[in-house]
């Protein structure tokens, strides 16, 4: 299984991401082996996840979101 995943930065941006394990990859991000850009925002806490059968799709979905605004994923988010 994969996940796609939108964190929270302290800074209130939101980082959006795949996985095949959440709470591992917020800890990684929480320990600033995350990638880059959540080790320069750190992070506060995991806002939302999506479960999907393969990586194609999550990576897809993961595309999609990251084209948004950030009011289009706090609606997904408060959905």
């Amino acid at each position: 299984m994969y996940y796609v995943y939108l964190i929270e930065c302290e800074d209130k941006t939101i980082y959006t991401g795949i996985t095949t394990d959440v709470r591992r990859r917020f800890k990684e991000h929480n320990l600033g082996k995350g990638g880059a850009y959540t080790r320069s925002k750190k992070v506060k806490k995991v806002l939302y996840t999506e479960q999907y059968i393969d990586r194609s799709s999550a990576l897809k979905r993961e595309a999609e979101i990251k084209s948004w605004r950030r009011e289009k994923k706090l609606i997904l988010v408060n959905s």
